[in-house]
């Protein structure tokens, strides 16, 4: 049987190509070991897989069952698409790359009928070739893709793929993994929450109870007063009443909060109960539920033309709570002398509202704005989660609506909410 022979120049570059392949595993294992977060172990992940193919550019986009898009998580490279960015899975040659789990190489992408030339219609950036490959274990299905675009010195070939491949496979195990820790934290949080929410409702009974006796004792009180002074005597028992309404109003509301949270947290949702709401309502109840509070901090609560709009087709009480959130959220924003004011116009599309929730506050940084409803979304404030925006953002989605964000440090910033008049498969009661 005949012997395969090679040149010196293949037996050099067999053991180049060895030593790059051996270099990527090196380094990607040592990633793994360095107890990096998801977001910083994918970056790591796909800068190694640029410096060892000598790519210009790449990225990580990962599949959202939800709504079978194949998802922008990570990219780098001059005009690299946002984070976010999104097409459906099933389309583009990541999409193929996807569908079948196997890799492409493509030397010209203007001769593949598969490349979307909108994406880089819409960055700027011009893709000449490309190696796809699909995240996944060496078995199991893709969880995504990675891509390396524009070899520095030449073109992206098989060679560049079996050492990409190996990075691939790592950091989709790397991913697996992480969520795997994550949900199981998460089972856990759920859990102590469930015993928060037990001892939460235990604590507010005595308040609940109190606030009933107190209210009984103040009507009796303030009825055995002198005639003396009378108009500051009703101005101070409206106030106690107006204190006492609170107080049993936010006890109840409490207890819906923390089940709410939990929820959230377990990524479950009641579903919303839908019906006639007058959004003026739902605005001036959580006005008057923060008034204190903003009087204290010097802050004035206004809205404006929200009489003028129609009802809506709404679950009251989560529409409170997604704008609680954000205005609370503001209050803690704006300096004393400011201002917060809700605006309602009806949606030039003629098919809903749409509400700004506008402060004079210190504004966002862009990394803190652009992350808002997102898997890395955080709160500045000590002690924050940033749980509190994926809350307004799952009850905007549950209505169906959109929300988006204006923010600049130094000059405010204003939350748009469009809800539609009636919400998907909502039906009037």
């Amino acid at each position: 049987m005949a012997t395969a022979k090679f040149t010196d120049e293949q037996i050099r570059q067999r053991l180049e190509r060895r030593d790059r392949e051996l270099d990527a595993a090196r380094q990607i294992s040592q990633a793994l070991f360095q107890h990096l977060s998801v977001e910083e172990l994918v970056e790591q992940a796909l800068r190694i897989a640029l410096e060892v193919v000598n790519g210009q550019a790449g990225c990580v986009l990962l599949a959202d069952p939800n709504s079978k898009q194949l998802v922008f998580y990570h990219a780098i490279g001059e005009k690299a698409p946002p984070r976010g960015t999104a097409f459906p899975w099933d389309k583009g040659i990541a999409g193929s790359v996807f569908q079948t789990a196997e890799p492409v190489v493509t030397k010209d992408v203007k001769q593949d009928q598969r490349h979307l030339g909108d994406i880089d219609e819409a960055t700027g950036y011009t893709t000449h070739d490309i190696i796809a490959l699909p995240l996944k274990r060496w078995e199991g299905d893709p969880i995504g893709v990675l891509e390396v675009m524009n070899k520095k010195d030449g073109e992206l070939d098989q060679e560049d793929v079996a050492i990409l491949t190996i990075i691939s496979s790592f950091t989709a195990i790397s991913i697996e993994e992480a969520r795997l820790i994550e949900e199981a934290r998460l089972a856990e949080v759920v859990r102590v929450l469930g015993d928060i929410g037990h001892d939460v409702k235990n604590l507010l009974m005595p308040v609940l109870c109190g606030a009933s006796l107190l209210k009984e004792e103040v009507d009796e009180v303030f009825a055995h007063l002198p005639n003396i002074e009378m108009a500051k005597a009703q101005a101070s028992h409206k106030l106690c009443h107006e204190v006492i309404e609170m107080l049993e109003t936010n006890a109840r509301r409490i207890q819906d909060r923390v089940k709410e949270i939990a929820d959230c947290v377990k990524g479950l949702s009641t579903p919303p109960t839908f019906g006639p709401c007058r959004v003026v309502d739902v605005i001036t109840v959580v006005n008057e539920t923060l008034r204190f509070v903003a009087e204290e901090k010097g802050i004035t609560l206004t809205s404006t033309g929200l009489e003028k709009l129609p009802n809506i087709e709404a679950d009251e009480r989560r529409l409170f709570n997604a704008f609680y959130n954000l205005v609370n959220n503001a209050i803690a924003e704006v300096p004393r002398g400011g201002s917060i004011v809700v605006r309602g116009t009806p949606d030039p599309s003629g098919k809903g509202i749409i509400l700004a929730v506008e402060d004079t506050g210190r504004g966002m940084p862009a990394e803190v704005r652009d992350s808002l409803f997102t898997a890395k979304a955080t709160s500045r404030k000590v002690g924050g989660t940033g749980l509190g925006t994926k809350i307004v953002k799952d009850v905007i989605d549950a209505h169906g609506g959109r929300i988006t964000v204006e923010s600049e440090i130094g000059t405010g910033t204003t939350f748009y909410i469009h809800l539609p008049y009636q919400p998907p498969k909502a039906s009037p009661r």
